[in-house]
């Protein structure tokens, strides 16, 4: 069943790659003209989690779903597959990555250099490294294949990905996983605004704490407030004027740690900002208090390996709240859904993409 899913999904990326229109391209030699429409028909199709049909129809013409149902009339010169006796799977998304954006570095600074107060950044930005944002993650993307090909075994069809560098990290894009032309594979750009208390990159000596960063992204809202109001009047501030356009779009927070989580919801609180929160596994340690903030969460499936705890002294340095995450941290997502917090699974944290079927399908 898994492998027919993936045939699916493979099939319609295939036909993203090869049909998809590239009027902005030169063409040479002879155009297809082909309607590139394919039904697949007789199928059991699981359309979403809460609607199954059975002897359905999926019609595609290029790169679109053009309808999925029963009694669906199809065009002539469509190129029809039975698939009676077979089921059909919507792809995964992974709502958390960074696929196709390029790797970012830390500049070396020479031991015990001098401080470095002041961003080294050029241009109209702001004053502070770790506020970037301007970053447009498809504004730097660049397709992988091998990545790509990787993800689509574990039946990913798309990413949300975003540049995982600093407090406030720019926007993401929406990537399909296929090996076309870059312009192809961009389903859409700035589909949510990324955050973190990690400065990144940034060789900036602030903020050197969690209270630092706390403080930076608070004075960030202040400042970018400030600046809507000044209507420009003073200065053009290309990071300000980004920070106040991405608002209007999903706002994610990497918190990577449940009391962090209530952190960040402080933050939320007093800006009236709503977060999507990107966990770390243990957020069933503070599960009430998770859900009375009303964020939905996106959870990692890289659940802690066991202790070695065969020599006394390896045994004695293991704590019992370490021992007890071991244990519960599996069952995380099932709290989550006992509690109807709505939650999303991520691969980004796993060492081994391959984890991730065996992760998510014992959860």
């Amino acid at each position: 069943m898994r492998k027919l899913f993936r045939t699916i999904c493979l099939l319609w990326l295939s036909a993203v790659a090869l049909h998809a229109q590239t009027l902005t391209f030169p063409r040479n030699g002879v155009q297809d003209e082909r309607p590139n429409l394919y039904a697949f028909t007789n199928a059991t199709i699981i359309q979403d989690a809460g609607t199954t049909i059975e002897g359905a129809t999926l019609l595609i013409k290029g790169s679109v779903i053009e309808a999925v149902g029963k009694n669906i009339a199809i065009p002539a010169g469509t190129t029809i597959i039975d698939l009676k006796g077979k089921r059909i799977y919507p792809s995964f998304v992974e709502p958390y990555s960074s696929y196709g954006s390029p790797e970012t570095k830390k500049e070396a600074r020479a031991f015990r250099g001098d401080p470095q107060f002041e961003s080294k950044k050029p241009g109209a930005y702001n004053w502070n490294q770790a506020i970037l944002p301007e970053n447009d993650a498809a504004a730097l993307f660049t397709g992988n294949s091998a990545q790509a090909e990787e993800l689509r075994k574990l039946g990913f069809g798309a990413v949300v990905s975003h540049i995982q560098d600093g407090i406030v990290r720019g926007t993401s894009s929406l990537i399909a996983l296929i090996d076309g032309r870059d312009q192809e594979a961009l389903l859409k750009s700035k589909v949510s605004a990324h955050y973190s208390f990690s400065k990144g990159s940034s060789t900036q000596d602030y903020p050197n704490s969690l209270m630092g960063s706390v403080a930076l992204l608070r004075q960030t809202y202040y400042d970018a407030d400030w600046y809507k109001k000044a209507k420009k009047n003073t200065e053009f501030n290309i990071s300000l004027d980004a920070f106040n356009q991405n608002q209007g779009i999903p706002q994610v927070f990497e918190a990577n740690d449940k009391l962090n989580i209530l952190r960040a919801e402080k933050i939320a609180k007093e800006f009236g900002v709503q977060y999507i929160y990107k966990g770390f596994g243990d957020e069933y340690q503070r599960i009430d208090d998770i859900k009375a903030s009303g964020a939905a969460l996106i959870i990692p499936l890289n659940f802690p390996s066991a202790y070695d705890v065969e020599d006394p002294f390896d045994a004695s340095v293991v704590t019992l709240a370490e021992m007890k995450h071991w244990e519960l941290a599996p069952a995380n997502a099932s709290y989550l859904a006992k509690a109807n917090i709505p939650f999303a699974f991520t691969s980004s944290n796993l060492k081994n993409k391959s984890d991730f079927d065996q992760s998510a399908q014992s959860r």
